[in-house]
């Protein structure tokens, strides 16, 4: 990473720490630290007001650099603040929300006379508004993600399961540049690469805080596919992460076992409805409820309230922001109301399942420009038949 991007980003941090008193940052958690020092290292980016950062790291052990040093433990880091001369902070920030509570409290055991703050609120809100250099990379994974799913039709076989058409997808994935994995924000989130859904698992409700469910292959992880065989009339949707260098993009595409019900296909042309509408008046200054707001009513005006985002357990989104992390903000929910900022990415999914026949819908990745939006994800979405 080019260290004037790396230096923007920080400035980012220190603007909103400025602005609640805020002397320093110790930051550790994986995500933070690609995007402060531009990879993840096992260790700490000390990060004040006034002076260069410094990299506190135990591995990897080759790191060079003026500003940069070999630790074994975090307890050495307030000598090497003092040898170098700078002051102790009289308020700092640890990443409270992301940090386990014996992590979080030696770390602040360490300036016994500081306040400590959490200040993963506040790293996330930096984060929220991606750099150029970020946007360009999301262009790169959407453009990535894109060639991988152009190629779903030709690897379909008669006869499989949901599992078995997800591992061979997976493989177009990590044939196309996926690392194969996808951080979210939360003890609670916890994914592979993705879901592939089919019939009325798509129904089967999930612990996890997405947009869809799945019973997944066994209790230890349930949600997505779970060996459904699939069959002539059912749907299958295909929404899996697309990290090709960090940055999530996320897609969903619907394909089908030969024709489906009038009824699918309506409700695939209402997602659509909502993509179109939503896209076409998302903006700088826009609120996320109200962009919530339009596609519940739009959903529920084409007769499809109690089968949009799931059913019997739906889900109270039709959007997440997207970056280092798959679920950022901003949240596109009730009561989230919270302005779109040029810079900002999200996905935009929204979904309706329909019993008996399985999902239909659309899940495209978006950058929030000066004037509007622009689309990361592009490829086919139209629901295609599989032969």
């Amino acid at each position: 990473m080019l260290q004037p991007e790396l230096n923007f980003r920080r400035d980012k941090i220190r603007n909103l720490m400025v602005s609640q008193g805020i002397d320093a940052a110790l930051i550790t958690c994986s995500a933070n630290l690609i995007y402060t020092y531009g990879c993840v290292v096992s260790g700490y980016l000390y990060l004040s007001l006034h002076y260069p950062a410094l990299l506190f790291f135990k591995r990897p052990n080759n790191i060079m650099g003026e500003h940069s040093f070999l630790i074994r433990k975090p307890e050495q880091i307030v000598d090497i603040l003092k040898d170098q001369g700078l002051p102790l902070p009289a308020k700092l920030m640890l990443e409270g929300d992301e940090l386990s509570h014996t992590e979080y409290c030696r770390l602040a055991s360490l300036f016994p006379e500081a306040e400590i703050v959490n200040g993963t609120p506040l790293i996330r809100q930096a984060r929220s508004v991606k750099t150029a250099i970020e946007i360009e990379m999301f262009r790169r994974s959407g453009n990535a993600h894109a060639k991988a799913y152009e190629q779903i039709p030709r690897i379909y076989r008669s006869g499989m399961t949901d599992i078995e058409f997800s591992i061979e997808i997976e493989r177009l994935m990590r044939l196309q540049g996926s690392l194969g994995i996808f951080r979210v924000f939360g003890r609670s989130m916890e994914i592979f690469m993705g879901s592939v859904l089919t019939g009325d698992n798509a129904c089967y409700p999930s612990p996890y805080d997405s947009a869809l469910g799945g019973q997944g292959l066994d209790p230890a992880l349930p949600g997505g596919a779970n060996k459904t065989l699939l069959k002539e009339g059912q749907s299958v949707m295909v929404d899996l992460g697309g990290n090709f260098n960090g940055y999530m993009c996320d897609m969903s595409r619907v394909f089908s076992i030969g024709k489906l019900s009038e009824e699918a296909y309506s409700a695939h042309q209402t997602c659509l409805d909502i993509q179109e509408r939503i896209t076409s008046i998302a903006k700088p200054g826009v609120i996320c409820e109200t962009l919530y707001d339009i596609a519940l009513e739009m959903a529920t005006k084409a007769g499809f309230a109690d089968k949009f985002m799931g059913m019997g357990q739906q889900a109270k989104f039709v959007g997440h922001g997207i970056g280092l992390e798959l679920n950022e903000a901003p949240v596109f929910a009730p009561r989230m109301k919270q302005e779109l900022e040029a810079g900002m990415a999200f996905a935009l999914e929204p979904k309706i399942v329909i019993p008996g026949v399985g999902p239909v819908g659309i899940e495209n990745s978006w950058v929030v420009t000066n004037n509007g939006v622009e689309k990361l994800t592009d490829c086919n979405e139209e629901i295609i038949e599989l032969s």
